[in-house]
């Protein structure tokens, strides 16, 4: 592989290094949550996905300016956009706490903060390999895996959903739940959606 080529596949590493920060402080958020502090903890996040952001910019100046890419210029531009949208999808978690004024956390909801930050963990020894991707053999059962947490984030999310019909007494607290889980589910989807990319990407490519 070419020495320039380097730059696409660290420029993925570092941003789902973003993505797993943003999905551990959310946890942090979760397990120590404080609604006083909510303005804090998104300036915090916010940070974190400034950080993300400036990866995609990067990257796209560097599409915009290459002549040879290591693959397609649009799959490597697509996979770039995925990755900043694992880390808005935890941003916006934390957002919908603000909009929602909520003053305690669902226990179910760190539950699924946490599959989430086992996502990003895998995305993160997925995009390791991804440079490698014609002769690893790590990345087929890495794109399983997490295709498996998804799977998981799935039932949580029914069972979330149902036991805030069945349990719930305020119509308000139901709404606001309602759209926090829904997010988490955003956030789960949204590293499979990179997994499959990248599969996609290896397909193409071999």
């Amino acid at each position: 592989m070419a020495k320039g080529d380097k730059f696409y596949f660290e420029n993925f590493a570092e941003s789902t290094a973003f993505s797993k920060e943003a999905a551990a402080y959310l946890v942090k958020c979760l397990e120590n949550y404080d609604p006083e502090n909510i303005e804090q903890m998104l300036t915090q996040m916010h940070e974190i996905e400034h950080n993300a952001d400036m990866k995609k910019h990067e990257m796209s100046a560097a599409l915009a300016k290459a002549f040879v890419t290591p693959v397609d210029r649009e799959d490597l531009d697509m996979l770039s956009r995925q990755l900043d949208d694992v880390t808005d999808e935890i941003e916006e978690v934390l957002q919908k706490f603000y909009i929602n004024n909520i003053s305690a956390v669902e226990p179910a909801a760190v539950e699924f903060a946490k599959k989430i930050v086992l996502s990003c963990t895998l995305l993160c020894e997925l995009m390791a390999e991804f440079e490698n991707f014609k002769r690893s053999k790590n990345i087929k059962p890495l794109i399983i895996k997490i295709n498996d947490v998804e799977e998981e984030c799935d039932k949580l999310y029914l069972a979330s959903m149902r036991a805030l019909s069945k349990n719930a007494t305020d119509p308000l607290h139901v709404i606001a739940w309602r759209d926090i889980y829904r997010c988490l589910e955003g956030c789960a989807d949204a590293c499979e959606h990179v997994s499959e990319c990248v599969g996609s990407v290896i397909m193409k490519n071999t």
